[in-house]
């Protein structure tokens, strides 16, 4: 017997919105980073400061780390959702624009459908998340504009490490699924630890950081902002979605990433919002609510239709 698809209720899109707007910035930061450092240093100082904070959150809440052969599910974790996709789209972004990144970064829920299908019980491929992903994967292109796709073909291998990185999201939330029993904050914090861990010896060998100059006060904002904001804080809340609605749902949050960009530019930059972008909004809202299927299911039993 097939077991139940999870679903997203009141507070877990509420959570998800706040997740975009934690990962919104996410993309500009680590542009203004990696102008000034290499970027397997910028992964490394994200996730170890990340890891630092949280277990400051995690003594002070009176919570313990696991011990033993739990930490290499974390070092799988670890790599997969942070080490290798952070390095991949941290390199993409010394080549192609931010907003090129978001649209590939996008592809996440699509891979993260089909990798579910074949790897879990209760998170099945239907025709209307199919639909969903791709409608939502439109809304985000016509978001972010078609000038973005201008660079497409002109950085080959830096836009293949952007997907790539998307691919090892998609890994991330399945093999997550696995701390369900665990709280939120010790998860995270074993994450990005682990993280830590990985990237450190490759980081020294690499880049030698004592090598290198001393970035200038924006950048170290930045570094900031991605560990302690789009890292410790958004970990939190993205292992709180996973355990109660799943790999599918919670990456869905790539599709709302480009729009909580959009309401940043427009509120604290000036920006102007075009057409274009409600059209985007509009399309990223149908593929939601297709993947969710609760409206279809709602409008089906207003109409009189049974399915």
């Amino acid at each position: 017997m097939q077991a139940p698809s999870p679903r997203m209720g009141g507070t877990e899109w509420s959570l998800l919105l706040i997740l975009s707007l934690l990962w919104g910035g996410s993309f500009l930061f680590a542009k203004v980073a990696v102008g000034e450092l290499p970027p397997l240093t910028v992964a490394f100082l994200r996730v170890s400061i990340a890891a630092l904070t949280l277990y400051v959150l995690v003594r002070a809440m009176g919570l313990t780390m696991p011990r033993g052969a739990e930490w290499g599910a974390f070092l799988v974790l670890g790599a997969v959702n942070n080490a290798v996709p952070f390095s991949l789209i941290f390199w993409g972004l010394t080549e192609v624009s931010s907003g090129l990144a978001a649209i590939l970064n996008a592809a996440t829920p699509l891979f993260t459908v089909l990798l579910a299908h074949v790897l879990t019980r209760d998170e099945r491929l239907t025709a209307a998340k199919l639909f969903g992903v791709l409608i939502g994967l439109a809304g985000v292109a016509v978001l972010i504009g078609v000038d973005a796709l201008d660079g497409v073909g002109l950085a080959v291998f830096a836009q293949l490490a952007c997907v790539a990185a998307a691919v090892s999201y998609a890994f991330a939330g399945i093999w997550g699924r696995r701390f369900s029993g665990q709280p939120p904050m010790v998860v995270a914090a074993g994450q990005v630890t682990a993280s830590s861990v990985l990237l450190l010896p490759i980081v020294v060998a690499v880049d030698m950081p004592w090598r290198l100059a001393m970035p200038s006060g924006m950048a170290v904002a930045s570094i900031l902002g991605l560990a302690v904001v789009s890292t410790a804080l958004a970990y939190v809340i993205y292992f709180r979605i996973l355990r109660a609605a799943g790999a599918t749902n919670l990456l869905l949050v790539t599709f709302l990433i480009p729009i909580s960009a959009l309401a940043f530019g427009a509120t604290l930059l000036g920006e102007t919002v075009r057409p274009d972008d409600f059209l985007g909004m509009a399309l990223i809202g149908i593929g939601l609510a297709a993947i969710d299927g609760r409206p279809a299911a709602r409008l089906s039993r207003l109409l009189g239709i049974s399915g």
